[in-house]
């Protein structure tokens, strides 16, 4: 019996070291080079410290998770989310680097659960030279070319005719105003010529795919929408597949996006294959509408609650309307680029405040050392008076907070403040070190110059032809995506004097 006892007592000791070695390894892992890890903490094992990531927080603020480890840490900590190994950079200048070390110590990189929801060969994913191309290919879509040629002309009649519309009958939901205007000019120029019934079904499964599933998987309405998410997908992409399909046998042609991907399909060089030609068709839904309803829903809040702002934008454009030849004539891309400045700024501002996407993730596909300045594969940091000096590893997950930067006091004074003057006489710059509305570097949003134009046409029309208040005010939140808790319900009706 002691020998028994004695044995067993030694397997729960060999077992507790082992527990005990694993744990250590866990919260102290191994960092090459000869820097080291930045501070941080892993969390528990396995899950890491995804739940705290996930808590909400308010929607004028750094996130939560973020702020807390900026003020314990500095501005570039580790972290383990979302069953990653991560580290987390709020440093502009950090950001830079990292975005202008693309395609050699960086890659795009996304957590496991990316990829398990949008599928392994989702062209999210793909490496810069494969991003270059989908802007290549793209550009007669939502490229500058494209908006300019024929988009913007549908645009504009669509929003034209939905306000005509909404005023006859008084208020409505901004933000799902605006996701069912877009999908409703979208699809068609996606692809066209579909049965009725086959449109419709089409739009309601793409209306049913958001980020409202990027939640804690704790939460009962994270599983309900990420079933709703995959199911929709699912139906969504059968019916582009049944589309290709109809369109290859029968070999006619058609004015839109489906074509474009037949013919690309056809090159002998193609990169493309049906399955990547299909997800490409499903990625350009999805970016062309997500995020910019929300912008767009926040933008009329920030206007309606600013007079001054409002008069502005009210003087900018009714100077626009008067120098038409056409009075009747829509807004026209020259318009947009040249006579828009103040409606620029605006857009500017509310994309700042806005931060649409919480954290922007890259790879590191070699180690990459961090001191005080840049020199080759080194980025160098300044922190607290001192020159330090870190790694991050090869296989790391590496996370730009862009947040962190564009609330931060000493880029923006007053940061939380909405102020669209602060952008007067500055370059618009899309993508730079202290504003990341469309992320950064190589891998800006293929949809980013599609959502600045479809919020431009639809202040141009708001604030020219129509009367506006508030019924209700939106109430946001961050987890760490945006969601609306309550809508922005606003009243038109068509303004006396034009």
């Amino acid at each position: 019996m002691t020998i028994l006892w004695n044995l067993a007592m030694l397997i729960i000791g060999l077992v507790v070291i082992k527990i005990s070695h694993w744990l250590y390894r866990w919260s102290n892992p191994k960092c090459n080079g000869i820097g080291k890890l930045p501070p941080g903490t892993m969390g528990f094992p396995i899950i890491g410290e995804t739940i705290d990531f996930f808590k909400p927080s308010g929607f004028n603020d750094i996130p939560s998770f973020v702020k807390k480890r900026m003020l314990r840490y500095g501005p570039l900590f580790r972290t383990n989310i979302l069953g990653s190994k991560t580290v987390i950079s709020t440093d502009p200048d950090v950001n830079l680097q990292i975005f202008r070390q693309e395609n050699t110590c960086f890659e795009p990189g996304y957590p496991d659960i990316f990829f398990k929801v949008f599928g392994k060969d989702n062209l999210f994913m793909k490496e810069v030279t494969f991003h270059k191309y989908l802007q290549k290919i793209t550009t007669e879509l939502i490229g500058s070319e494209g908006l300019k040629r024929t988009m913007i002309g549908v645009m504009d009649r669509a929003i034209r005719d939905h306000f005509l519309l909404k005023a006859s009958q008084g208020s409505f939901d901004v933000r799902k105003e605006v996701d069912n205007l877009v999908l409703a000019y979208m699809t068609p120029k996606l692809i066209s010529n579909l049965k009725p019934e086959t449109q419709s079904k089409l739009v309601d499964n793409l209306n049913d795919i958001t980020l409202h599933w990027f939640q804690s998987i704790f939460s009962l309405s994270t599983w309900k929408f990420l079933i709703k998410f995959l199911k929709s997908r699912g139906e969504a992409i059968q019916v582009m597949k049944d589309a290709l399909k109809r369109r290859k046998e029968s070999r006619e042609k058609q004015g839109d996006f489906l074509n474009t991907m037949l013919e690309e399909l056809e090159k002998e060089d193609s990169i493309f294959d049906q399955g990547s030609a299909i997800e490409l068709i499903f990625l350009l839904s999805f970016v062309t509408r997500e995020g910019t309803s929300g912008c767009t829903a926040l933008a009329v809040k920030f206007i309606s609650k600013n007079p001054k702002v409002l008069a502005e934008l009210k003087r900018e454009h009714k100077a626009i309307v008067e120098n038409r030849k056409d009075k009747e004539a829509g807004v026209s891309w020259e318009e947009y680029r040249h006579n828009m400045t103040f409606t620029n700024m605006v857009i500017n501002e509310s994309l700042r405040l806005t931060n649409t996407t919480p954290l922007l993730f890259r790879k590191a596909v070699s180690d990459v050392e961090i001191k005080g300045k840049y020199y080759y594969k080194v980025i160098y940091i300044y922190i607290k008076g001192k020159w330090l000096r870190y790694t991050i590893p090869a296989g790391w997950i590496v996370a730009v907070a862009p947040a962190a930067v564009h609330y931060d006091p000493e880029i923006y004074e007053n940061p939380f403040e909405f102020n669209p003057w602060r952008w007067k006489g500055k370059e618009m710059v899309w993508g730079s070190k202290t504003f990341m509305a469309f992320g950064g570097g190589v891998r800006l949003c293929v949809g980013a110059e599609f959502a600045r134009l479809q919020m431009a046409i639809f202040i141009h029309h708001l604030v020219t032809y129509y009367d506006f208040s508030l019924v209700q005010d939106c109430e946001v939140t961050r987890t760490p995506f945006l969601q609306f808790t309550k809508g922005l319900l606003i009243n038109i009706s068509k303004s006396c004097t034009k």
